[in-house]
């Protein structure tokens, strides 16, 4: 590959970094705009709302400081299941939130135990988190010594999260078509991994994809 070839991909990544950075930093205000507009409201609603807002900036860090790819997906349809999964559950946080204890409460609880199960993957994962596919290095310590996906696993508990929060058959079915689009990009994912670190044949064939002896 050319030094140009590499300049634009560089390019390209940072401007990628940015704009999903910025993206979750501007959940992250709508949802403090919402707390801040809501502060006579029960506790479970605004604890489950300050959670959320934490887990938005989080994300933004991880995706500003994320490494370069060794290799990246190829073709349209792995980019637009990344987008997609990375983006559309969290515009739920711009529909009308519940004041319903107990769908609060049960939020800030997945709220709060997928974004720890994040930062334990993260700390192994360190600066190879991505949201498009890419491959740079194959992790085996930490939660992947179980499972092949635990960061999906995580994000997947939040979103069920921020569904219980604005809960309504829309967001019911937003859950479950993120479901779908998750399990795409996992496959996706394994596929650049095959093809780009050796290793990971071995590695995954005697893991589970997320949930073991179930898939």
């Amino acid at each position: 590959m050319s030094t140009i070839a590499l300049s634009k991909n560089y390019s390209h990544d940072r401007i990628m970094r940015l704009f999903g950075s910025m993206w979750f930093l501007l959940l992250a205000l709508c949802v403090a705009i919402k707390i801040g507009a809501s502060l006579a409201d029960p506790w479970p609603s605004l604890l489950s709302g300050f959670c959320l807002a934490i887990f938005y900036m989080l994300l933004a860090l991880l995706i500003i400081t994320r490494s370069p790819a060794k290799a990246h997906a190829d073709g349209l349809l792995p980019r637009i299941a990344a987008f997609v999964g990375s983006y559309l559950p969290w515009t739920i946080s711009f529909l009308g939130k519940t004041d319903e204890t107990l769908p609060n409460l049960a939020s800030t609880a997945c709220v709060l135990v997928g974004t720890v199960m994040m930062l334990v993957t993260i700390r192994h994962l360190g600066r190879s988190f991505s949201l498009v596919p890419q491959a740079r290095s194959v992790v085996q310590t930490g939660p992947y010594r179980w499972i092949k996906h635990p960061l999906y696993v995580a994000e997947e508990i939040v979103v069920l999260g921020v569904v219980l929060q604005y809960l309504t058959p829309v967001t019911v079915m937003v859950l479950v078509l993120h479901m779908g689009i998750q399990a795409c990009r996992i496959l996706y994912e394994e596929d650049l991994l095959r093809r780009n670190c050796p290793e990971y044949s071995s590695y995954e064939a005697s893991r589970w994809r997320v949930i073991p002896y179930v898939w």
